[in-house]
Order: C-alpha cells, then sequence, then structure tokens
C-alpha cells in the first residue's frame, strides 16, 4: 500500500507510541542522504547509536519513522534542519507538521476536536470525551487498520493526549488543561511557507486548518503577520479586501537552509 493511499488510514500503534520527539531527532540528526531510507532504518536497528533502552523500544522507532515519514521527499527539509541542529524548541512544530501530513487521527484531532474545544473556551479535557470522538472517526473518512476493542480506544484517547502534551499544547499528567502555546517565529514562517505552498490567496493561507494545530485563529496568523512586516520578515499589504503576501522565500526548503545558514 502507498503513503498516498494511505494518508486516511489510522493506525492505533503510532499513535500508543507517541510522539518520539527526542527519538526522531536523534535519528534524523545522523540521517545519512546517500543511503535509502530502509539503510538508514537499517543502521538505526543495529547500531542503535540513540541509546534505547531495548531491542523492542528501537524496532518501535524504526517501524514508526517508517510510516511516518518520507526523508527522501517531502520530510527532507526536517531531517536537514535536525542535521544542521536547529534547536529543538523551533524544531518541534515542524515536525508536528511534517508527521500529520499521514499522520491522519492526530492531525483530524487536532483540527476538528481539540482546537474547537479550545476556541469555545474548554480549560480542562478528559479522557473519556476523547474516546466518544474516536468511536466516530469514521465519519470522519478515516478507516482503522483493524476493528478496535474499548481497551485500543482508551490507549489511543490517551495517546492523542500525550501528543498533545508533548508539543505543548496541553499540561497535566492525569488531567490534561490547555497550555499557554506560542508558535516560534522562525517556526510560524516556515510554515508560512510550507502552507503557501498549496497555491493559496492570502485569505486561505491565515484560513488554513494547519494553524488550527498550534492553537491558532485567523485573527491570531494576521496579527503575527502584522507583526513581522513591521520587523520586515515579510511584506503584508492590505487595502481593503485586497491582502498581498509576499514571503522572504520561494519554498519551505529554502526558508529550512536560510534558518540554518
Amino acid at each position: 500500500m502507498t503513503s498516498a493511499s494511505r494518508s486516511n488510514v489510522v493506525s492505533s500503534f503510532t499513535v500508543v507510541k507517541g510522539a518520539m520527539i527526542s527519538e526522531t531527532y536523534a535519528v534524523f540528526a545522523a540521517w545519512d542522504f546517500a543511503l535509502s531510507k530502509r539503510e538508514n532504518l537499517d543502521r538505526l536497528r543495529s547500531e542503535n547509536f540513540i541509546g534505547a533502552g531495548s531491542a523492542t523500544w528501537l524496532r518501535d522507532v524504526a517501524k514508526v519513522l517508517n510510516r511516518r515519514f518520507e526523508p527522501e521527499g517531502r520530510d527532507r527539509a526536517l531531517v536537514m534542519l535536525a542535521k544542521s541542529g536547529c534547536g529543538l524548541d523551533e524544531w518541534k512544530p515542524l515536525l508536528l507538521w511534517h508527521m500529520t501530513r499521514d499522520e491522519f487521527l492526530v492531525r483530524d484531532f487536532l483540527q476538528h476536536w481539540l482546537f474547537p474545544a479550545f476556541d469555545g473556551g474548554a480549560f480542562r479535557i478528559r479522557s473519556d470525551e476523547v474516546e466518544a470522538y474516536i468511536a466516530n472517526i469514521g465519519d470522519r473518512g478515516a478507516t482503522t487498520e483493524h476493528a478496535w476493542s474499548e481497551h485500543t480506544r482508551k490507549r489511543v484517547a490517551a495517546g492523542l493526549l500525550k501528543i498533545a502534551a508533548d508539543f505543548g499544547l496541553l499540561r497535566g499528567s492525569i488531567v490534561k488543561e490547555f497550555a499557554s502555546y506560542h508558535l516560534p517565529e522562525r517556526s510560524f514562517l516556515y510554515l508560512l511557507h510550507a502552507v503557501r505552498e498549496e497555491k493559496l490567496s492570502p485569505a486561505k493561507i491565515m484560513a488554513a486548518l494547519d494553524w488550527r494545530m498550534f492553537l491558532m485563529r485567523p485573527s491570531d496568523v494576521e496579527r503575527e503577520l502584522l507583526r513581522l512586516h513591521q520587523f520586515r520578515r515579510l511584506d503584508y499589504q492590505v487595502a481593503g479586501s485586497l491582502m498581498q503576501l509576499s514571503l522572504p522565500c520561494t519554498n519551505s526548503r529554502e526558508y529550512a537552509e536560510r534558518m540554518v545558514a
């Protein structure tokens, strides 16, 4: 099955295994573009250069990375940034964006459940509320690799909440609450380039669902555009209903190269 045909397939395995932020960064920092993805992951399994505590966890890391990322394709810039020593605070939001290109449930949960809860003024998030969302995931066009038991749904709900917490969107251990999240400036600019690659108008860029994954409303995006225009990081002009947006680079990969230049 190709990655394109899997884009709406929900895997409980990857969600339960979690964000794997430090592991992914370490693997990508040691990535060799001269080797294939399979060769790089084989080297990870044989050398354990990330210091995994068990052979099982090492195998799981390789399996999740194989499922989530295409380092030779759409995720090359993410790998390049890790190899160049990009700071983890700036890299983490980009990891979230890249992993959700092929992680339907995480993307859908953040965009269509967690953000509406945040936007509606919710303060605390309960696991049973997430379980109810998961029970209806098929209505959102997703298919599971196999039928999920009640136990699996509970584990997936807990996994989604932990992923959101690992990326700084939520806080707390047993009871989760919304955190005060701020997207770093250069991370915002990278994502702005990435969203623009969809050939959207400035208005549609501001309204893109991807910003919801960082708890940003369209008004928040525009406020950041105006701030960055003021500091000459980009050019954003508004005249009535007309908007013009000019970014410093032609695409996200070129901007990534500028980030580590």
